[in-house]
Formats: C-alpha cells, sequence, structure tokens
C-alpha cells in the first residue's frame, strides 16, 4: 500500500456506542489502520455532543438507539451546533424510522454494524472528504421512500396532531392543546392524510403505527 493511499494527515475518529465490546473492537480496528487516530469514545448521544466539542473529530461513529441519548438527537444537535465532524451512522438497525430521521437530522452516511473492515474504513474515509455513504440495503431503503407516494416525511407540528388524534382527541381540542386554530388543525391533518397516504384519522394512526412514526 502506498503513502498517497491514505491521507497525511490521520482521520480523528469519535466511537459513539452504548456496548463497550463494540467501542473496544472499533477502537481496536482503527488504531491498528494506518490513516486513522480515534481521539475518544462515549456511550450516549448527550456525551457524544460534548466530546464533539471538546475533541473536534474529522468523523464521528455513532450508533442510533442508546439509553441515555439517542443517536438521532445527538446529530440533529451537532447540525444545530454547526459542528465540523462528519456523522456516519453505525448500526444493527435499517429500518425506516431508523434510517430517514437519522439522515434528515444531518447524518453524512448509514452503516450496518455487518459492513466488512475494508467497506467501513472507506466509508469513513469518504465521509471525511463530505461524500455519502450509504449500505446497499439503506440506499435501497431510501430510493424506494422517495419513489413510493405518501413517504414525505411529516413535520414536528403534524406529528404532534398526529399524536393528539391517536389519543382520539377532537380537533377542537387539539387546537385548544396546540394553541392553534381548529382551521389550522384541519390543514395540518389534509396534509398529514396526503403524505401518509390515507384519507382519514383511522387510516392515519394505523399506517404511522406501522411505519414506526407512533411509537
Amino acid at each position: 500500500m502506498t503513502d498517497e493511499a491514505y491521507p497525511k494527515k490521520p482521520i480523528s475518529l469519535l466511537i459513539v456506542d452504548d456496548h463497550p465490546v463494540v467501542r473496544d473492537g472499533l477502537r481496536g480496528m482503527f488504531e491498528s489502520a494506518p490513516g486513522f487516530r480515534v481521539l475518544g469514545e462515549a456511550a450516549n448521544g448527550v456525551e457524544a455532543v460534548a466530546l464533539a466539542a471538546s475533541f473536534d473529530p474529522d468523523v464521528i461513529l455513532m450508533d442510533l438507539r442508546m439509553p441515555g441519548g439517542g443517536g438521532v438527537d445527538a446529530i440533529r444537535e451537532l447540525t444545530r451546533t454547526s459542528a465540523r465532524a462528519k456523522v456516519l451512522v453505525l448500526t444493527t438497525y435499517d429500518t425506516d424510522s431508523d434510517t430517514l430521521p437519522a439522515i434528515e437530522a444531518g447524518a453524512t452516511g448509514y452503516l450496518l454494524k455487518d459492513a466488512p473492515r475494508d467497506e467501513l474504513f472507506t466509508a469513513v474515509r469518504a465521509a471525511a472528504e463530505g461524500r455519502t455513504v450509504l449500505s446497499p440495503a439503506v440506499a435501497s431503503r431510501l430510493v424506494s421512500a422517495v419513489r413510493a407516494p405518501g413517504n414525505e416525511p411529516l413535520s414536528t407540528r403534524e406529528r404532534e396532531v398526529l399524536t393528539h388524534v391517536a389519543k382520539g382527541t377532537s380537533n377542537r381540542e387539539i387546537a385548544r392543546e396546540l394553541f392553534i386554530s381548529e382551521a389550522t388543525v384541519k390543514t395540518h391533518l389534509t396534509h398529514l392524510y396526503a403524505k401518509l397516504g390515507v384519507k382519514d384519522r383511522a387510516a392515519a394512526v394505523a399506517t404511522a403505527y406501522e411505519r414506526g412514526i407512533l411509537g
């Protein structure tokens, strides 16, 4: 392998995962390979945001489902604060309810933990350069989500309205709870029906549960 195959300055990494064994394995893998430097580890999203501010890594390897602070919330916060680090999601989950929110929050890439070692190294190098990296399974899901009707993400307000609908709350009560007019509630319902590809409240709730929008 020639020197030109790797950047002269090592790519600095922050590893974020709630399982110590996974963190140890990733650290060992990257520290044994040329061109990488592990700056630190975090066990949840909250720690990740704090350490990212301290260490300023090039790339953050981010798990998603972690007690004490999930990955998607951490990605949103890193995006909000304009953190320099590129976030490469590394998780065992490739469902729409995990993939889409992570990408929407600002993740540069999304890989599954069963990715081969060389694929992971290549992905980290690409992420460091700001290039999007997606595992084939995730890429397929995203393409399907974009092409399929009724798969446009709901806005925060639409999710709030839908949550109230799932509880059986009337439009009038929703308006009072959210401090908006009843007409605005109806507008939000019209929009979320279109996004979910449904025609009524019951179908909207059922579809939302099916897609993981409502937990």
